[in-house]
């Protein structure tokens, strides 16, 4: 495995200044050795001022948030990193490489939660490279590497949890999202190290059933809402109840039977828990008839 290693250049604007003047000492030489008729020295000069130009093609630019790798002959050289004006042999060749936090969103994915439902699912993944020699020799394309191995990881988290949790305590895609977000950055850093990639942040952007059983389970979670607030009625109802029957027993204001304290019961829990307005019925005759 090729690691980065930092490489310090000549500063460029000194070897600008320096192959400037000498080109300009070359090409007074040229003249002098023409005006001499020295033919031998005009090719030399010739030569020399030609090499100087091919050392201007040693010069470069490094930007901020910017690296440049380079090789020389096929062979790995260094990483230049401070941004400026550089200069480093003209026979090598010098690879860019953005040290810039990017990010992409994964298109939507349909795949089977835990328990085999069809959903779909995309994320959001912030990265950003931090060793530009794996970056460029580890992997053929790392900015490719990192999206379709960003999709392979969403792929396989969705396919451990459920979407939603059917057992008290159980992780869900949809209840634990930062849990899930945790595991998904975790799994998409453990692919992308090879290539020299840090992943600093991964989420889910969209999270939903696939279209076949959207309908069904939208029902499902009515019905679930439904029995849940029937059983905080029916709870309160018979709060409500307890409490009326130990109010009257403990002021005497009626005395009833078990028979009556039923009917009464009964009674009470229809209206509480009824959806609609229940209609009263005056008894005008005893308690019994």
């Amino acid at each position: 495995m090729i690691r980065e290693k930092e490489l310090r250049p000549m500063s460029g604007v000194f070897m600008l200044i320096f192959l400037s003047m000498l080109s300009l000492l070359f090409i007074a030489l040229f003249v002098g050795a023409a005006k001499t008729h020295n033919g031998l020295g005009m090719v030399g000069w010739l030569l020399a001022f030609s090499a100087g130009m091919v050392s201007l093609r040693g010069l470069f630019v490094v930007n901020p948030n910017e690296a440049k790798v380079v090789q020389l002959f096929g062979s790995y050289v260094g990483t230049v990193r401070d941004p400026g004006y550089k200069w480093v042999n003209p026979f090598t060749t010098r690879r860019r490489v953005s040290q810039r936090v990017r990010n992409f969103e994964t298109p939507k994915l349909k795949v089977n939660d835990h328990v085999g439902n069809p959903i779909e699912i995309a994320s959001v993944v912030v990265w950003k490279v931090v060793d530009t020699a794996e970056a460029i020799f580890e992997v053929d394309n790392y900015e490719n590497f990192v999206h379709v191995q960003s999709e392979a990881a969403l792929r396989n988290l969705a396919t451990s949890y459920p979407y939603d949790a059917h057992v008290e305590g159980e992780m869900a895609l949809r209840s634990n999202t930062s849990e899930i977000a945790g595991e998904l950055k975790k799994e998409i850093q453990a692919r992308l190290t090879k290539a020299g990639i840090e992943v600093i942040e991964a989420r889910i952007s969209h999270l939903a059933y696939a279209p076949e059983i959207a309908g069904a389970m939208l029902r499902r979670q009515q019905a679930s809402a439904i029995v849940a607030a029937r059983q905080k009625f029916v709870e309160g109802a018979v709060g409500m109840v307890e409490l009326a029957l130990d109010h009257l027993s403990q002021r005497k204001v009626v005395t009833l039977d078990d028979e009556r304290k039923a009917a009464m019961v009964s009674n009470m829990l229809v209206v509480l828990c009824s959806d609609q307005h229940t209609q009263p019925v005056v008894n005008t005759g005893t308690l019994y008839q």
